[in-house]
């Protein structure tokens, strides 16, 4: 099984791409981590350590990453 990890920072958007990629992602596939970096700020260097420059983000397997909108922690 993959280990997929969901990164956000829990504001509106954030939680409903959380949603669908909770339905969409195939649960027999995927391991997935949800991750709320406003809740577990000690996880913001990991996520930067992996490449997520910006939330809602989703890291595939330990490796590429999708995200958009801008870091919160950085504004």
């Amino acid at each position: 099984m993959k280990k997929t990890i969901f990164y956000h920072a829990g504001c509106p958007v954030c939680v409903a791409a959380e949603q669908q990629v909770l339905d969409a992602l195939d649960k027999g596939r995927y391991e997935l981590e949800v991750v709320h970096l406003g809740a577990d700020r000690s996880r913001i260097v990991e996520a930067e350590q992996v490449g997520i420059q910006s939330v809602p983000a989703l890291l595939l397997d330990g490796g590429s990453s999708t995200s958009t909108s801008a870091p919160p922690w950085r504004m």
